[in-house]
């Protein structure tokens, strides 16, 4: 199978390119390179937007599957400029469901949920809060009915590769970094729920639905915590970490826990990396100074958007002079 992969030079990307390497599939990654300078993978690359409809229908004429990494990624990235999100999160899947009729594997979020009390699985009522969960509920529903299979991944965290960015805007990646780096943490209510999930189990299921052609909907979580749980299984790896609580809540007003059932029972998902491994391999790459500034704007989308936007009036594509 000829497999082209949108975004695939991305935190995310990164694990994917590596499990799809090792099939006996043909792959073809198309990346407008966001954050890197440049592609480092022994991958066939081609460096383009996924609003240069010209240039991508060409790859599309080549690929016999996509899968869809391609957006921008957060809450606070997708708010600094609406038409961009717009553009890259919701109508360019519009354009690909127009224009390609194989098998999609797309990412969206379990952001869409928003807010409620109970698990929630695929058919719960969904709540998106932000401009990001509502254009990946506007990405779903273009796709509803095609050959697309839509994962909505847990947070996920973690070291995703070798080569990949690491992002410090995750909320355990943040949190082990401020352990790492200053022996403290600060927690906020901690009363909110999130499902998480490592970054590298997301990848074992996208091949899954490419080689099963799996359609529709499916939760991605390896299991539910309260926030205040994450800083106490990181405080397991810290003996003399300092944990400051206030009952004070945080500005993200998200809070849900889901059910990955139906992707367990249809495609046999099965999560493999704990939250206590994803913990020590980062505090492991920290304290290694394997990143030697994890303050820098790169490694967090919205401080790094933010920054290209002051530079570039078309930061995504910058080299297309595509309008925003």
């Amino acid at each position: 199978m000829k497999i082209l992969v949108v975004g695939g030079a991305g935190y995310l990307g990164g694990s994917v390119t590596d499990l799809l390497m090792r099939t006996n599939h043909e792959l073809l990654v198309y990346d407008v390179l966001l954050y890197e300078d440049f592609y480092r993978k022994k991958v066939p690359f081609v460096l383009g937007d996924v609003r240069d409809y010209a240039a991508l229908k060409k790859h599309l004429a080549w690929a016999d599957a996509v899968v869809w990494l391609a957006a921008i990624v957060g809450d606070p990235a997708c708010a600094i400029r609406e038409s961009l999100t717009q553009a890259v999160n919701r109508d360019s899947v519009r354009w690909l469901r127009e224009n390609f009729s194989g098998p999609i594997v797309f990412m969206s979020t379990c952001s869409v949920y928003g807010a409620n009390t109970e698990v929630l699985d695929e058919t719960s009522a969904l709540n998106p809060l932000s401009l990001y969960a509502r254009t990946k509920v506007e990405a779903e529903n273009i796709l509803a009915g095609s050959n697309a299979v839509c994962f909505r991944l847990g947070t996920l965290f973690g070291v995703s590769d070798e080569f990949a960015r690491q992002r410090f805007d995750l909320v355990v990646n943040t949190l082990v970094m401020r352990a790492v780096y200053h022996g403290r943490i600060s927690v906020f209510g901690g009363s909110q729920f999130r499902p998480l999930l490592h970054v590298r189990d997301v990848a074992p299921a996208i091949v899954r639905a490419l080689e099963t052609q799996a359609r529709g909907i499916y939760n991605l979580h390896y299991d539910n915590y309260k926030i205040i749980d994450i800083v106490k299984t990181i405080e397991n790896h810290f003996p003399d970490l300092k944990v400051e609580t206030t009952a004070e809540q945080f500005e993200d007003k998200r809070n849900y826990s889901v059910s990955s059932a139906k992707a367990k029972k249809d495609l046999g998902f099965a999560p493999a990396v704990s939250l206590d491994l994803g913990i020590r391999e980062l505090k492991q790459l920290l304290e290694e100074k394997r990143i030697k500034n994890t303050f820098f704007t790169r490694f967090s989308n919205y401080e790094h958007l933010r920054h290209l936007l002051a530079e570039h009036p078309s930061p995504l594509g910058r080299e297309l002079k595509l309008e925003i």
